[in-house]
């Protein structure tokens, strides 16, 4: 291996690494905002965020639900 494929290598993992990280980033947020606004289902949102890394349209939906507000209770 020359110096140059193991520059390449390096870069290549650096990439990985940094892709797997927006990911987790990404898929904590809608969690992490629903908590924050003290959702009442701040844990299914969170779920909801996990899961929809696999699919993307889920995790658009974990967003929307976040920033929902919950329906005032009858009184």
């Amino acid at each position: 291996m020359t110096g140059l494929d193991i520059f390449a290598a390096i870069v290549l993992l650096l990439m990985i690494a940094t892709a797997v990280a927006v990911l987790v980033v990404l898929a904590m947020m809608p969690g992490k905002i629903a908590a924050q606004r003290n959702h009442t289902h701040a844990e299914a949102v969170n779920v909801a965020g996990w899961l929809g890394m696999l699919t993307g349209i889920i995790w658009i939906l974990a967003m929307i639900w976040a920033y929902m507000k919950p329906p005032a209770p009858d009184a």
